[in-house]
């Protein structure tokens, strides 16, 4: 590979633009903005049911590090092994931030916010959706990569002026009793505006929240559903598609509570994979869509290619 290291690679590949253009929309969604097709660049577009679904690259960054992360309670050598079987650097790795955007036809419902508000300004943009067209934010959870896209830089303007925000009773209470300054610039002053939900709570119609709790107390996956056709947002149920998904046992650092996060995967990704769902992970290879297929004690993740295409 002439003039070309292995990290220039992988940045290369999760920006060009992937062989998607298969999945164009005939007609767009009747919402508030025109839809312009399956896109590239920092965004991909779908249909599901009646509703259209846009992940948003928000951003990525490299781990120098990625044994300090994943795998806390597995020997050196077995995680240099399971990275060797992937294809992937043990030593290296890239992690991708995406907000997913459900134009449900009447609104349009955004799903976390990256790590500020540039990077989901522009992957909005280059999409065509403007921040004043935003009717809902749903946080999954209130880490610092989902919540950082909020507000301005100063915190002290809100990104998404006419919005409504839902999130996790559990979740916010839990944040509301530390001292954490994210959590208090960012999420604390939009109580009046926030509705709170607990387990098989709505966000929208068709949008159910799934408890998914260990990463964070509250942390919520969601199930959308249109005409029939189920899709789950996975948030960071697995934070990586090798060392967390196909290892679901595997120690993970941010998870708060490591026993119930395990579990939890095993859950979330046992019913994706029995029921053959389409689901979107927060920090899987963007476009983050794709399937799970048994695989040991854990989950094989197959990447997204062209199947939503034929079911419209």
């Amino acid at each position: 590979m002439t003039g070309l290291t292995r990290r220039h690679a992988l940045f290369a590949a999760a920006t060009a633009p992937l062989a998607l253009t298969g999945l164009g929309l005939t007609q767009p969604a009747a919402a508030q903005s025109a839809l312009q097709g399956p896109g590239g660049g920092l965004f991909r577009r779908f249909r599901h049911g009646a509703f259209e679904i846009t992940t948003l690259l928000a951003g990525t960054g490299e781990n120098a590090n990625p044994k300090g992360t994943f795998g806390l309670n597995v020997s050196d050598e077995d995680f240099a092994a399971s990275s060797h079987a992937a294809f992937i650097p043990a030593d290296r790795a890239v992690n991708f931030f995406t907000p997913t955007l459900v134009n449900t036809g009447k609104e349009l419902v955004l799903f976390d916010t990256g790590l500020a508000a540039e990077g989901i300004l522009a992957a909005l943009g280059q999409a065509g959706i403007s921040p004043q067209q935003i009717d809902v934010v749903v946080l999954t959870h209130m880490h610092a990569d989902h919540i950082g896209g909020l507000t301005t830089s100063d915190g002290a303007t809100p990104v998404f002026p006419r919005a409504r925000y839902v999130t996790s009773q559990i979740e916010y209470d839990y944040w509301a009793g530390q001292e954490n300054e994210g959590f208090d610039k960012k999420v604390r002053p939009l109580r009046e505006l926030t509705k709170f939900v607990t387990d098989g709570g709505e966000a929208a119609p068709g949008i159910t929240a799934l408890a998914a709790y260990g990463h964070t107390p509250g942390h919520l996956a969601w199930m959308v559903e249109s005409e029939g056709k189920l899709l789950v947002l996975t948030a960071d149920t697995a934070n990586h598609y090798v060392w967390s998904l196909e290892n679901p046992d595997w120690e993970v650092r941010f998870d708060l509570d490591k026993a119930e996060a395990a579990a939890t995967r095993k859950r979330i990704f046992g019913m994706i994979a029995a029921d053959r769902l389409p689901f979107i992970g927060y920090h899987m290879p963007f476009p983050a869509l794709g399937y799970a297929e048994p695989k040991g004690a854990g989950f094989r993740f197959i990447p997204h290619s062209y199947q939503l295409a034929f079911e419209q």
